[in-house]
């Protein structure tokens, strides 16, 4: 695979299982179903967007490492470029990386219904 657009890794401090089930709750959408085994969960959507997120265990929690790839067959070209001017790009999905691995450290067990 090529060279990732955006790279970033944190903590969080549960098992990589947990993290994992928790990861997949938040990432689930109509439009991109979350797939992968193991330790890797990768998000695919759009013409050209590959989301992968690697676990690792690391002493009392999880290392995870989130790579956004380029995957165009066509107009490949165009993804770096257009991100440019999308100001903030890297910025904005190092932010929004962050905040994920905040909610999964935070995020309470779900209560019986």
């Amino acid at each position: 695979m090529t060279k990732p657009l955006v790279e970033e890794t944190g903590f969080v401090p549960l098992p990589s299982a947990e993290v994992r089930r928790r990861l997949i709750a938040l990432v689930s959408s109509p439009y991109a179903e979350p797939s992968g085994d193991g330790d890797v969960v990768v998000l695919q959507g759009g013409w050209w967007y590959r989301g992968e997120y690697a676990l690792e265990h690391r002493g009392q929690g999880t290392q995870v490492t989130h790579r956004v790839y380029n995957i165009a067959s066509r107009g490949r070209w165009a993804v770096p470029l257009a991100n440019r001017f999308f100001i903030g790009f890297a910025d904005k999905t190092r932010a929004g990386f962050a905040e994920l691995l905040r909610t999964i450290a935070d995020q309470s067990e779900p209560r019986d219904r």
